[in-house]
């Protein structure tokens, strides 16, 4: 009996160092608020990027602090790092003359990979939304040959009318430009395939990037859960029952259930991994680790 199970362990070993040399991996950043925001950020920076990513992202505030700090951060990854650093940038709010100039920064500046979004919607103005995700990669085509990521929803967008809708919404952002689409996290692998074999059917033929968010703290996820409309498979309320004041079991099988994921869609032919870190190195770090990814 002890020598199947150590048979077994070798051969899920070995399948997993196989895998690690068949895709890649990134991480989203976001810009910090504080001086202790900022040590955490440029720690977890550090310890990643020992890993080698694909790239690393940085996500796009609302105001224009925020804009300031995502542009300071992608470029000091850049120049300090070394790693390939790819900004998010959002046309919500903004004029085709703001989007353009700040295109144009960041193009003549060496930074010619963005994540193109749509934006929040403060519901709080009145002003009618004029440009949308698709318009923002034109735009940015016009400027340069940006590599441009855009996102996708494999439980549908939480504004959009249906799930066709939202498909074709994809594809507008597909047709003007985009390169790549990165995924909203999710837990339920079977929507995420569904939704690669409709992406297909419909003509979009870039890759569908994962988006892997490793979970540290189940009820801040069921907030997370809640504003953008994922699904929380009932297992997972069962899993983590009971673990409301032990944030280190969680941690455990928060990874235990990444790692399962990057599994199964590596063995479905997925190719890249796009990590939430939410500016922690410990858990992705981990995770990766496990599935046989390590500094070189």
């Amino acid at each position: 009996m002890n020598s199947y199970y150590t048979n077994q362990q070798e051969r899920l070993n070995k399948n997993r160092f196989e895998l690690n040399k068949k895709f890649n991996i990134s991480f989203e950043f976001f810009p910090p608020r504080t001086k202790e925001m900022e040590k955490t950020l440029w720690n977890s920076i550090n310890f990643l990027s020992k890993l080698k990513p694909k790239f690393v992202s940085v996500t796009y505030g609302a105001n224009s602090g925020e804009k300031k700090l995502t542009y300071s951060v992608t470029k000091n990854i850049k120049n300090r790092i070394g790693l390939e650093a790819v900004p998010h940038m959002t046309c919500i709010n903004s004029t085709r003359d703001e989007l353009r100039n700040i295109a144009y920064k960041y193009w003549h500046n060496g930074i010619h990979k963005i994540v193109a979004l749509r934006g929040d919607v403060n519901k709080n103005n009145n002003i009618k939304q004029k440009m949308y995700c698709c318009d923002l990669v034109s735009l940015l085509k016009e400027v340069g040959d940006f590599d441009i990521s855009v996102a996708a929803y494999p439980e549908v967008h939480p504004e959009a009318k249906n799930a066709q809708a939202d498909l074709i919404n994809l594809k507008y952002k597909i047709d003007a430009g985009a390169n790549r689409a990165i995924t909203q996290f999710f837990f339920n692998i079977e929507n995420y395939l569904r939704f690669r074999d409709r992406c297909v059917a419909i003509g979009i033929d870039v890759e569908i990037v994962p988006g892997i968010l490793p979970v540290s703290n189940f009820k801040q996820l069921k907030n997370f859960a809640k504003i953008s409309k994922v699904h929380i498979p009932e297992w997972m309320y069962k899993m983590f029952e009971g673990l409301d004041n032990d944030p280190e079991t969680c941690k455990m099988i928060g990874a235990h259930i990444s790692i399962n994921m990057v599994d199964i869609l590596s063995r479905e032919g997925v190719k890249d991994f796009h990590f939430y870190t939410l500016n922690r190195h410990e858990m992705s770090y981990s995770i990766c680790h496990a599935l046989g990814i390590k500094p070189i």
